[in-house]
Parts: structure tokens; C-alpha cells; sequence
């Protein structure tokens, strides 16, 4: 008799866990083919590329090196690798620091840069239509 009751607990806990990692397995699925819609409707939203890489968020980001978010895709670099640079070294693991934080504040660069790439792209091809093509011509001697 102990040994029926046994088995359907077994089997009944065997149905259950099956059937929470399919959910859970189709959420995921629905979740990865939302974000790669998104990212087909507007491929170059620095936002989209992002999210599917990381999961961290740009306000995230921002508070985790203390910088001021980027306003118009405009961010002051000098300071976020500044900021990006004591962190990191502070949080060295071989210095007692952790792993983990450091990560963190890599992602976090890492972030904000996605977000401003575009922009900086985009400023770039400007400047050099602005200035004209010019190649380099070298002189044989």
C-alpha cells in the first residue's frame, strides 16, 4: 500500500515539474520572439539592440556608474570611462573586490554605449560629408 502512494506522488510531482518548465520554457520562447519583432520593426533603435543582448535597463546603467543619462545620444564619454575605470579596478576580484560587481559595471558601460553608438555614427558620417571626401594620396619616391 506504501508503495502505491509512493509511486503517485512520484508521478503526480514528475506531471507538475513538467508541466512549470514548459510554461515556463514557452514564456521564454514568446518573450525572445517579442523582443526580435520589436527589433525588426525599428532595427536601429539602440534601445532594441540592447535589450536583447542585456537585460540591464539605461537608467540601470546610469545609476550603477553615477553618470547623467545621455540626452539626445549625446553622453560625456571622458567621464563614463573614467567613472567605468575606478570602478572596475575597485571591485577587482584578486584585490578582495567581487566578481560579480565588476561585471555589473562593465554591463553597464557597455550599455551605455549601445545607446549612444548610433548617434556617434551618425555625427561622424556627418563630419565627413561636411568635410568632403579626401583620400590619401602617397607619393612614390
Amino acid at each position: 500500500m506504501a508503495h502505491r502512494i509512493i509511486t503517485q506522488i512520484v508521478l503526480v510531482g514528475s506531471r507538475v515539474l513538467g508541466r512549470a518548465f514548459t510554461e515556463a520554457y514557452k514564456q521564454a520562447q514568446a518573450s525572445s520572439n517579442y523582443a526580435r519583432a520589436q527589433a525588426k520593426i525599428n532595427p536601429n533603435a539602440a534601445s532594441a539592440r540592447a535589450s536583447i543582448s542585456s537585460s540591464m535597463t539605461l537608467d540601470e546603467a546610469c545609476k550603477i556608474l553615477n553618470v547623467k543619462p545621455p540626452q539626445g545620444g549625446q553622453a560625456n564619454m571622458e567621464d563614463v570611462m573614467s567613472r567605468f575605470k575606478k570602478l572596475f579596478d575597485q571591485n577587482d576580484p584578486q584585490k578582495g573586490g567581487s566578481f560579480y560587481l565588476q561585471s555589473k559595471i562593465l554591463r553597464a558601460r557597455e550599455r551605455i554605449e549601445a545607446e549612444i553608438k548610433p548617434a556617434m555614427e551618425k555625427a561622424a558620417q556627418e563630419a565627413e560629408i561636411k568635410e568632403g571626401w579626401k583620400p590619401k594620396v602617397y607619393k612614390d619616391r
